[in-house]
């Protein structure tokens, strides 16, 4: 213990340069564990966005692609697939439900998603967990919306208030479904998955936005229909709206000519496969049926390479961290010869001289690490926020999991390991008969 506190006392005399080397450790370490925690939680959250799903249907196209689109709002899917396909897929045998879902539209950046009433009742995240309902309820008809956690959180949206969807994906549009304005019926708990940042609306409403009345509506500055019939246009638009909100839960869909993609689970792991082998091999059209599993576990192979990178850059920080500690215990070792040799002559053996030094690393190591912890959880609770609002990836303020702790353990022993480099220089120099005291 008393080596431990002449230790200490000697880090304290020697502050500039043991805190600059402080720093550094800490600052390797906070960058450590940060790319390891933000990729641990990126793959939890990519992989409980979905769950319980079996199958994902699109038109034909790259299985990481039709994933990203249809689950994860990133990227647009290239075409669609006919609503004539989907009822034949979903009648086949062994298909306990569908969730079809229709994209391309959006609302001050966050993406509209138009499905039916099973997309409340069979989507599941995380580990089988069923979407809830913070406020409100499903919709009912084709004038109302429910919208995701943050979407209400970052707009200050509440029930009852009237939104207006625009066609198009991204925070820019040049058409608003101004003629369609939707009430917001329901706000969804948060789930940490892109659910959160989505604009739910029944699959009539997509079809309302987008009818044959519509089509001249994507002329900027022009109407859709002549003065002399606007008393007509309005007539036919109070009559549509009369129509969606006297519909009944079962109406919710209008059968459009198109959706994006849709969600298949089945009665029995059975039918997954023989289904589909069906859907690729679909003559009448050219679909697509991915495993979201199988897929998500070929997309993170694929960014294998940049994790590698990414933990090999934090590591090569480390290790220049501790070279600089190294640095400045070898540098400052000529300057404590007097001290070792005052040392030795009040009784002080070799291997006391040894232990003093390598205890020295041991310490600025430690203390490195726990200012690194405290940069690092403060990071966390700072970044989080961000990384959940811009990319959907939710991160919490948990104890160390095993694995960060491990490198922790090796840095502490990579710090001892370097400390031993000037403390058996200091062992020696002690031997040397030089290093008699020079008073």
């Amino acid at each position: 213990m008393t080596l431990i506190n002449l230790a200490f006392k000697s880090i304290i005399n020697r502050k500039a340069s043991v805190l600059l080397t402080l720093f550094t450790i800490a600052i390797s370490v906070m960058l450590l564990l940060s790319i390891e925690r933000v990729r641990q939680e990126a793959k939890q959250s990519f992989s409980s966005t979905i769950s319980g799903t079996d199958l994902i249907v699109g038109a034909r196209t790259g299985d990481i692609q039709l994933l990203l689109s249809s689950v994860f709002r990133i990227g647009h899917a290239n075409n669609g697939l006919s609503w004539h396909s989907y009822e034949y897929i979903k009648a086949q045998k062994g298909v306990a439900w569908t969730i079809p879902i229709s994209l391309g539209d959006s609302h001050k950046g966050f993406s509209v998603l138009g499905s039916d009433e099973n997309y409340f009742e069979h989507y599941r995240y995380g580990n089988k967990h069923p979407l809830s309902f913070a406020h409100g309820r499903p919709y009912h008809n084709a004038q109302e919306v429910v919208i995701g956690s943050e979407v209400a959180k970052q707009l200050h949206y509440y029930l009852g208030q009237k939104i207006v969807v625009s066609h198009g994906m991204g925070n820019t549009s040049f058409h608003h479904h101004d003629d369609n304005p939707l009430v917001i019926v329901g706000i969804l708990e948060p789930t940490g998955t892109p659910v959160d940042k989505t604009l739910h609306v029944p699959l009539k409403a997509i079809e309302q936005m987008h009818g044959p009345k519509h089509t001249g509506t994507h002329l900027i500055g022009r109407k859709s229909h002549d003065d002399a019939h606007d008393h007509d246009h309005d007539h036919d638009h109070h009559r549509h709206n009369n129509e969606a909100l006297n519909s009944q839960p079962g109406d919710l869909v209008g059968k459009p000519k198109q959706i994006t993609a849709f969600l298949m689970g089945f009665e029995s792991p059975l039918y997954t496969l023989q289904v589909r082998r069906n859907i690729n091999t679909y003559e009448p059209e050219a679909l697509s049926a991915i495993m979201p599993g199988v897929t998500l576990r070929e997309l993170w192979g694929m960014l294998d390479i940049v994790e590698k990178i990414l933990m090999l850059f934090s590591g090569v920080v480390v290790l220049i961290s501790l070279l600089g500690m190294l640095t400045t215990l070898l540098s400052s070792l000529n300057q404590r010869r007097r001290e070792l040799a005052i040392l030795r002559s009040v009784g002080a053996r070799p291997h006391h001289i040894f232990t003093l030094m390598t205890s020295e690393a041991i310490l600025i190591t430690a203390l490195g690490c726990i200012v690194g912890l405290t940069l690092f959880y403060s990071l966390i609770f700072i970044g989080k926020g961000v990384l959940q609002a811009q990319f959907g990836i939710s991160i919490t303020l948990s104890m160390l999991n095993s694995y960060e702790l491990l490198l922790l353990g090796v840095i502490m022993v990579s710090g001892t390991v370097i400390g031993a480099i000037p403390a058996i220089r200091a062992y020696f120099y002690s031997l040397n008969d030089g290093m008699s005291i020079k008073v």
